[in-house]
């Protein structure tokens, strides 16, 4: 009997402390993404999202490459269709963010071949940390087609207009210099480090307080689309209710006692 698991790939998820790892997990196939692991993907954001004691969450993929992007034929059928299998059911979190987005934030670490798909999850994050053997590329138009997973969106927020259309009008290659030169990566990193350097940041965010952490996220996308006004409007009302918490009186109360803070999430 075939092991569709095998031929479908999955998505691991291991929750260490107060991080969440989460891996695409296909490495024969370059982790090429299915729906399958699309559909454990959402769960594993959505996971990340409504959980409590989860307060960042750490974005990989298993073997020597982060992903070649969609596999293609296993997508086609969806992609022809105008309607969302999925679509009466109770949102989840989006992993690309186009739709609802996860309220924690989220380090990736991206190494070897990080194509298509791989790009737009990556950018739909927070922070991406790549090794320095990284190969992205954003080909669609080499194939008849145009992004829809948010590079036409992201790749011009992070490296602006020109570099924009560079990659994605000539469908180049281009490393993890190049990468970090227009924004798209934070950190480049040995390959091999990469995923341990991404936990480390992640263990520092985790432990900030996690209603501010998520709050500082929430400030800065509320800038990206909705713009300025809306994002200094809802400034005031936001620290208010962060005073209010009880995380709030423990930073006070350990930099009155000058000590490190415990931080609960409430």
């Amino acid at each position: 009997m075939t092991d569709t698991s095998n031929e479908e790939g999955s998505i691991s998820v291991e929750q260490r402390g107060h991080i969440l790892l989460i891996g695409l997990n296909r490495p024969a196939k370059y982790n090429g993404y299915t729906p399958t692991m699309a559909k454990q993907l959402l769960e594993a954001y959505t996971r990340l999202d409504e959980s409590d004691d989860l307060f960042v969450g750490v974005l990989f993929g298993h073997g020597d490459h982060f992903t070649a992007g969609l596999d293609l034929p296993k997508w086609t059928g969806r992609m022809e269709s105008e309607s969302d299998p999925d679509a009466s059911a109770e949102p989840r979190v989006d992993p690309i963010a186009l739709g609802r987005a996860c309220r924690k934030p989220i380090v990736t670490a991206v190494q070897g071949i990080t194509f298509t798909f791989g790009i737009e999850i990556a950018l739909a994050g927070d922070i991406v940390i790549a090794a320095d053997n990284c190969r992205f590329s954003q080909l669609e138009p080499a194939r008849g087609i145009h992004a829809t997973g948010g590079a036409t969106i992201r790749f011009v927020q992070r490296g602006g207009w020109g570099n924009a259309m560079y990659h994605l009008l000539t469908s180049d290659e281009f490393d993890a210099q190049e990468a970090y030169r227009i924004g798209f990566v934070q950190e480049v990193v040995p390959a091999g480090t990469q995923l341990e350097r991404a936990i480390e940041i992640a263990e520092v965010i985790a432990a900030q307080a996690p209603l501010a952490v998520q709050a500082t996220k929430a400030a800065s996308r509320r800038f990206v689309e909705e713009g300025f006004a809306a994002a200094v409007r809802e400034l005031g009302p936001t620290q208010r209710r962060l005073l209010a918490s009880e995380d709030a009186k423990e930073g006070v109360q350990s930099f009155i006692e000058r000590r490190t803070a415990v931080f609960k999430g409430v």
